[in-house]
This record gives C-alpha cells, sequence and structure tokens, in this order.
C-alpha cells in the first residue's frame, strides 16, 4: 500500500472503507470504497494535492454544492464532498460498467441506433441541468458511464467547481481543465463564462467519435488539436461512413459550428433533430477551402503563414502548464487589400481584434473585426471613420465613436446601435458591462446605460484651472472608480477619480492608461513609449516608480498608442509609425487630389481650416505639441506660414471677415472658450468680440456683417444650442435652433443670408438641416437621410455640401426660390481618406465651387502589427509589486 493510499485511508477510516484504486485522471485518483453509514460500495475520486494546494477545502466544497442537488435518472449523483487530513475528495455511486471510453476502444465503432440512443439520453441529462444553471464543460466518453445500457453522466459540475475555485491560479498546478478532442471552440480560446452551447459542442464531438471511429480532430499534439479545433472544419460524417442517415448528419454538424449561435439552443433541440428524418442544416462541415470561401481572394502567402503562427502560438499559450509560459512575438500583416490604421481593440479572451484599417480597393476607413483563427477581417457595419473601439466584458460587443457619437454593435455583426452625442475622445465599459463611459473631451466624462438610455455627467473640465479637456476613460475593478487623462497647457496628466467620494487625484503624466490585474498601471509617453508602474487598486495610488516596457508604438497626436492588452495578457500594438501627421491638398469634384505644398505637413491634430475669401490664405488651427492649439496662416501655394495666436491654450475654428484682413475665432486666453478677433497679418493684438456664461464653441459673422451666429454649450447641462445676434444693434440673443436635450451644432449661413445649414441629432442620429434665417422657428427641412455632418454652402448658394453616413461627400442642387429647396442630390467622392471634423467642418470649398481644401494622413510607416503572448509574465519580470 502506498504512502498517499495510507494516509489517505487513515483519514477517511471513521466513514469510508478504501478498497482498491480504480483508475487516475488528470485530476483525480478514483478508489472503490466502502460506505460504513449506508453499506454501500461508492466511488471516492480525491483530487491531486498539487491541485488541492491550490484550491483550499472552503472554496472548493463551497462550489461544489452547486451540483448536489442535481436529481436526473442520467446523471450520476454526488453522495458527499469534503476535507481530511489535507485531501480535497468528492464521493459517487459505484457503477458497475464500463464507460463509454471502455465500449470505443474496444468496439471503435457504434451502431448508428445505439450511438443516438446514447446521445439522446446523455443530451435530456444536460439539458436538466442546463435549466438548473449548472455547465459539465468536460463531457467526454470517460464521463459517460454505462449501467445496463443506460448512459450516466459523471463528474458534473466538478470541471466548473475546480475552474471557480482556482482562478487565475490553475496554471500553478500544471494541469488544464477540460479534454483537447471535444473541447468547444470557445473553450478552447479560453473563454471564461461558457453557455450550454460548449457543452452541446463536447457531446456533439462525442457523437462523431460513435459515429466514425476518432473526435472531430485529431493531432499528434494538444497544441494541434486546440489548433485544429479553433481553425479547421471537421470532415463530413457521411464521407467517414455513408449509411449515417441525412438528418443525424446534419444535426451533427449543427451542433459542431464553430460559433455558439450557430449550434443548438438547448440540448433538447439535439436531441430532436437526431430522431426527426426531415430535419437538416444549411451549413454542413466542409473541409475543402475553395467550397468553404472561393478562391484565396488573393491573400498573400506572408500572410497566410502569419496567421498560422499566430494560431500555433495562442494554442500553445492556452495548454502550456507548469513554468511560466515563455513571452512570445509574432508579427502579423494585415489581410491582403488593406492597411493597419490603428485603433485597436483586443477581446478579453485575446482572440478576437478589432482595428481601423483602409480598403485599398474603396479606399475607405473603417473599423475591421478579425478572429486569429482567420485570415479574412470583416468590416463593422456602420463604423466608416470610426475611432475609439472597446469591446464589452463578455467580448459579445464593440462600442466605438463615430460620426460624432457612441454606437455600440454585435460582434457577430448587424447594425449599430447609436447610445449617445458628443465631441468624442475615449469609449470604456464598466466591469458589470451595465455602463458605456465615453469621453466628451471638451466637456467631460459622461456614462450612459448599455442599453440605451438618459447619458450621465461623471466629470466637468475645470477650465478655471487650466484643463483643456478629459480623455481616454477606463474603469477600474469594482466599478468605484475611474482613470482618465486631463489636458493641460503644461501637457497630460493622467488622474484617478474616486467615483464615491468625488475626489480626483493626479497620478503621473501620460496618456492612454490601462489597468491589469497583474497590478500594474500602463501608460503611454509623448515619445511612443509604453510605460508600466505598480498601481494599488484599493488606495487609488501609485506604489511604485514607473517603468518603460516597449519602445516604438505608433502613437497619434495627441500622444494616443494604438496598443490594446487583453484580460489574459495578450498585448498587440501598431510599431513603426506616426498618426496624425495631415498634408493639406485640393480635391477637384472627381476625388482627384493634389497637395497644396509637397514640402508641408502638419505634426499634430488639426482642429479646423478655413480660406481666405480670395483662396490665397488658409488659417489653421493645429495642435503641434501638448495640449496647445494655435491658429496658424499658410500663403497658399507654397508661400510662408505664420503664426498667429501666442495666448491661451486653445486657439481654433477660425472665420475670415468679408474683406480677407481679419479672422474671429474661439479661445481660451480669458480662462472660458470665448470668441476673439485678431488682424489676419499677425499685427496688433486680439480683441474680444463675445464673452458668454456658456463655452462658445463655434462662430461667424454674415457676408453683411449685421449678424453673429454662434454656438453655445450650456455651463450645467452640456448641450449645445446656436443663437444669433446684431453686434451694435441688440445686446439680447435671438434663439435659432434650441432643441432642450438635443445638440446642434456646425451652422452655416447662406451666401445670401437666407438659409441656415446645421447639424442635429433630435432624430436619434446626426442629420443636417435647414432653416430660414432669422426667422427659423418658421420652417425646417431635413436634407440628409441616413446620417449626415459638415454641412459647407458653395459661394454660388446653389449648392450645399455635406458629408454623409457613408462617408462620401454629397452636393446638393439648390433651387433658388421663396422657400428653401433641392432638385437632386449627387455624390462626388468618398471622403474616407480625408480628416472628419468633430463637431465643426474640417475642409472648405474654393471661391469657384470646383475643389476643396482637405486633409490627408500620410504615414511614416511602413508600420506593423505585434502580437505579445504572455505579456503579464514580462510585466511581472520589468516590474516587481
Amino acid at each position: 500500500m502506498t504512502d498517499t493510499l495510507t494516509q489517505l485511508t487513515s483519514a477517511l477510516a471513521d466513514r469510508y472503507t478504501i478498497e482498491r484504486e480504480l483508475g487516475a485522471g488528470g485530476m483525480a485518483t478514483v478508489y472503490l470504497a466502502h460506505d460504513l453509514k449506508h453499506e454501500r460500495q461508492v466511488a471516492i475520486k480525491v483530487l491531486r494535492p498539487e491541485l488541492a494546494a491550490v484550491l483550499g477545502a472552503e472554496r472548493f466544497l463551497q462550489e461544489i454544492k452547486t451540483t448536489a442537488n442535481l436529481q436526473h435518472p442520467n446523471i450520476l449523483a454526488l453522495f458527499d464532498s469534503g476535507e481530511a487530513d489535507g485531501f480535497l475528495y468528492y464521493v459517487m455511486p459505484f457503477i458497475d460498467g464500463e464507460t463509454l471510453r471502455d465500449m470505443l476502444n474496444r468496439e471503435t465503432q457504434l451502431g448508428i441506433e445505439e450511438a443516438v440512443k446514447i446521445t439522446t439520453e446523455v443530451a435530456d441529462a444536460l439539458d436538466y441541468a442546463h435549466r438548473h444553471n449548472v455547465i459539465h464543460r468536460d463531457i467526454k466518453p470517460e464521463n459517460i458511464l454505462l449501467h445496463d445500457g443506460r448512459p450516466m453522466v459523471a463528474d458534473f459540475g466538478i470541471a466548473l467547481a475546480v475552474s471557480a475555485a482556482a482562478g487565475n491560479r490553475m496554471t500553478e498546478t500544471g494541469l488544464s481543465l477540460g479534454t483537447p478532442h471535444y473541447m468547444s471552440p470557445e473553450q478552447a480560446t479560453a473563454e471564461k463564462d461558457l453557455t450550454n452551447r460548449s457543452d452541446i459542442y463536447s457531446l456533439g464531438a462525442v457523437f462523431y467519435e460513435m459515429l466514425t471511429g476518432d473526435p472531430p480532430h485529431t493531432g499528434s499534439s494538444a497544441q494541434q488539436i486546440i489548433l485544429k479545433i479553433v481553425t479547421d472544419d471537421a470532415r463530413p460524417v457521411t464521407e467517414l461512413r455513408r449509411s449515417v442517415p441525412p438528418n443525424v448528419a446534419a444535426a451533427t454538424a449543427k451542433a459542431l459550428e464553430k460559433l455558439p449561435a450557430d449550434r443548438f439552443s438547448s440540448a433538447t433541440e439535439l436531441a430532436e433533430a437526431l430522431t426527426k428524418p426531415e430535419f437538416r442544416h444549411g451549413v454542413g462541415l466542409v473541409t475543402d477551402f475553395t467550397a468553404r470561401r472561393g478562391l484565396w481572394n488573393w491573400l498573400s502567402m506572408v500572410t497566410a503563414i502569419s496567421a498560422v503562427l499566430l494560431a500555433i502560438a495562442f494554442a500553445w499559450v492556452l495548454l502550456w502548464s507548469g513554468p511560466p509560459s515563455p513571452v512570445t512575438r509574432v508579427s502579423v500583416h494585415a489581410p491582403w487589400g488593406q492597411t493597419y490604421g490603428g485603433n485597436l481593440a483586443i477581446s478579453p479572451d485575446g482572440s478576437m481584434l478589432v482595428y481601423g484599417g483602409q480598403d485599398l480597393e474603396d479606399d475607405r476607413y473603417r473599423l475591421w473585426f478579425r478572429r486569429w483563427n482567420s485570415l479574412d477581417a470583416t468590416p463593422l457595419e456602420g463604423s466608416d471613420g470610426a475611432i475609439f473601439p472597446a469591446f464589452s466584458p463578455d467580448g459579445q460587443e464593440i462600442a466605438f465613436n463615430s460620426h460624432g457619437g457612441v454606437r455600440v454593435v454585435s460582434a457577430h455583426g448587424g447594425e449599430p446601435r447609436t447610445l449617445a452625442r458628443g465631441a468624442l475622445a475615449g469609449t470604456a465599459w464598466s466591469e458589470d458591462g451595465v455602463w458605456v463611459y465615453f469621453a466628451d473631451a471638451f466637456v467631460g466624462l459622461k456614462r450612459v446605460p448599455a442599453d440605451g438610455g438618459p447619458v450621465e455627467t461623471v466629470t466637468v473640465v475645470d477650465t478655471a484651472a487650466g484643463e483643456t479637456g478629459h480623455f481616454d476613460p477606463e474603469v477600474l475593478p469594482g466599478d468605484k472608480a475611474l482613470l482618465f487623462v486631463a489636458g493641460t497647457a503644461e501637457g497630460y496628466v493622467i488622474v484617478v477619480l474616486d467615483m464615491e467620494t468625488g475626489e480626483v487625484r493626479p497620478l503621473v503624466s501620460g496618456t492612454s492608461p490601462s489597468f491589469y490585474p497583474t497590478g500594474h498601471l500602463l501608460f503611454l509617453d509623448n515619445e511612443g513609449t509604453l510605460h508600466a508602474a505598480p498601481f494599488d487598486v484599493g488606495q487609488l495610488a501609485l506604489t511604485g516608480a514607473a517603468v518603460p516596457v516597449i519602445e516604438g508604438l505608433a502613437m497619434a497626436n495627441p500622444p494616443r498608442g494604438w496598443h490594446s492588452i487583453s484580460k489574459t495578457g495578450t498585448l498587440a500594438y501598431v510599431a513603426g509609425g506616426v498618426s496624425d501627421n495631415l498634408t493639406p491638398v485640393w480635391v477637384a469634384r472627381d476625388g482627384t487630389a493634389v497637395e497644396i505644398d509637397p514640402d508641408w505637413r502638419t505634426t499634430g491634430l488639426v482642429y479646423s481650416v478655413a480660406l481666405s475669401p480670395n483662396a490665397d490664405r488658409l488659417a489653421i488651427s493645429v495642435q503641434a505639441s501638448a495640449a496647445i492649439r494655435d491658429l496658424w496662416v499658410k500663403q497658399l501655394d507654397e508661400g510662408p506660414l505664420s503664426r498667429l495666436t501666442f495666448e491661451g491654450s486653445v486657439n481654433r475654428r477660425a472665420s475670415w471677415s468679408s474683406d480677407g484682413q481679419s479672422l474671429t475665432f474661439i479661445s481660451n486666453r480669458a480662462g472660458q472658450s470665448d470668441l476673439w478677433t485678431k488682424r489676419a497679418g499677425g499685427s496688433g493684438s486680439a480683441e474680444i468680440l463675445l464673452d458668454r456664461e456658456g463655452a462658445v464653441s463655434e462662430a461667424f459673422f454674415s457676408s453683411d456683417g449685421t449678424w453673429l451666429i454662434y454656438r453655445e454649450i450650456g455651463i450645467n447641462s452640456g448641450i449645445s444650442d446656436i443663437f444669433a445676434i446684431q453686434p451694435g444693434v441688440d445686446s439680447v440673443p435671438i434663439p435659432i435652433v434650441v432643441r432642450s436635450g438635443f445638440n446642434a451644432h456646425s451652422p452655416a449661413l447662406s451666401p445670401d443670408g437666407r438659409w441656415l445649414v446645421y447639424v442635429s441629432d433630435e432624430s436619434g442620429q446626426e442629420e443636417v438641416y435647414v432653416r430660414p434665417f432669422p426667422d427659423a422657428d418658421t420652417g425646417q427641412w431635413p436634407v440628409s437621410r441616413s446620417g449626415g455632418t459638415e454641412p459647407v454652402w458653395a459661394n454660388s448658394g446653389r449648392e450645399l455640401f455635406y458629408r454623409n453616413g457613408a462617408n462620401e461627400l454629397v452636393a446638393v442642387q439648390v433651387i433658388p426660390g421663396s422657400a428653401f429647396a433641392w432638385d437632386r442630390q449627387d455624390v462626388l467622392f468618398s471622403v474616407s481618406a480625408y480628416e472628419t471634423g468633430n463637431g465643426h467642418p474640417l475642409y472648405d470649398v474654393s471661391p469657384d465651387d470646383d475643389r476643396f481644401v482637405m486633409l490627408r494622413s500620410f504615414d511614416e510607416g511602413p508600420w506593423e502589427l505585434i502580437l505579445v503572448q504572455n505579456f503579464f509574465e514580462e510585466l511581472k519580470r520589468l516590474v516587481p509589486n
């Protein structure tokens, strides 16, 4: 008798008499014993000591109770569980029979009727457990006992109990949960919250083996099996066994679908399909790549090799146990016909990526969704020009900023829904998935229910204290505190907000903050270097110095890194370039673009452009360093560039006087966003024109100089409204577009002063509208139908331009007359390649209306996507805490 058996026999002597060992598995050893109290034979499973040491008795026993009350004729009951002398054990009935594995080892394949009978009875047991909110997680032939011809499912819920008790410490045991051959794809990719459909897949895999003699996917190593589960489809059962009826083959195919949503919704549905001769499944299992996908879509061999290497690396990470897994780096090429363009978000489990990218065929920039087991990427609906994607905590939805709003779309595709509007600069989910937080950059941080509802204010930009904006929200564990970036005249500071007390505390200079389970705060500096510092969530404080961990990240300007880290420690980042370096271009009506000055590049974020009346100069607002935004005047085409403003940290949205001698612009030089004017040549001092209680964010004079039209953001409401005033005539402003609860922006007056165009979100999405001026209440005409922003009048007054929801520049042909009307709208060209305004048009039209000045990004690449597996191991080594 071994020492372990001797010790166990002694520990359980008052309740059970251990007779002999029956067998050993990956997690436990099974003994035949005699139950002294009930005078019966039982099977006692004793967890391996290394596993028991990690779990701890209290937590394991607490979790295992959830399965103790399952009573079903096809479920092996749980008699008892406990801890004795360091041993964790559970007790089941002793079944004097064989396992399904024993039968398959002996017979290889079962009769079709027998296989269907076993599967339907196991499915009935699974359905019972699923209705009681218990998922098995480890369905395999070894866990199906055969007693008098009746299948009995053993170890029900044990895998869940072990997983819940061990948490992230499972790797310390050198063990892994689940048998690779029967894992569902989502289980193979380490998704935490499995559903009943995972069990359905596993049962389908067991059924497949009963019919064909082998599981759906085989390989010489666990890594190979995992890779095939994630990337390959199984051969149809009819190719391996022609006698399988069509309904049985179809049911097998549906049970083994890669996406959980494509499988049966319940185990009962699987059982019914197996017994209905008329059942068919629309998508069968195939192996021929060209049959599934058509041609290789001209993907380069480099792309294919990259994807395979990535999948192998991912499978290795999932199954490696024992010593800490090595940190691996893989360079991943964009799918053929695309470029990586930043705005990354990796799913919580690390298996999926959303990124911004340019489609080289149609020149559209949008968000793309890519699973690592695929060589292709899928465009997200409604994401043209979108930024700041963020996965929900369960990985099922993606929030992003697009067309001045927060939108959410399913990771499985479909139309996005709009949650809120604002000048957006960052998106984040609460840990419980109930709220979506976003940065209404110049107003503050807000949040909105993920299912829709009223927007709540979280922070307000303190302009009196020199703040210029709030960006990059990151919700900390527990949903009680929030990290974000505050812009100041000196630069960017990461601060933490205690949402219970309202206390705001600065932490460190930087941007793009994120917190990870290793206890580290990660952030980016101005040079594209990612730093990590130990951070105490309970104290909301750094507990050590920041250390650089990765250099050379591609950056936006202001500094914002293109990187994302999953909760499992997979890091994805873009290296090798700088974003938001822009070149102004002339774009003809047919879409042909020519650089204005080949030697001129802006090296910062641009907030506005405005052509002088005779198009000999361009006023442009650039954020070239820290949080300073200044106005510059460029002589066109290849003349000098002169700085116009030297005071305040925000100077933007200039408009020219009709004679081209002066500029009016928005500035915070007096502490709040007001309207100022200065001579365009730069001489003299700026003078204030309009000082309102709220923040003035857009303003311009009518062509005859008699009216001043402006947009004001309410100091408490954060809502944008449009007003007009007659300087020197009346000091009381006239409300032009005031919609309580809705935002109006981008006002522009027709050259004849009769019609005011603007953008409003009153319909639920941003659309372009026209009203009479100044009697705005006498009419309203919607111009766009499926999204519209950035309206600009043609100088002739016979056309109105705007950017539509498909990111195209549209020319509305206006009919002269006493009422506003048009006869058609012409799409001129795609503007996906050009910068979009944030609550203000970011283009202008030449005096002859034949060309437009726009801003196009240029790359300092080549950019490269890097995937780092087990990045947390590197964090622990570089920044101990």
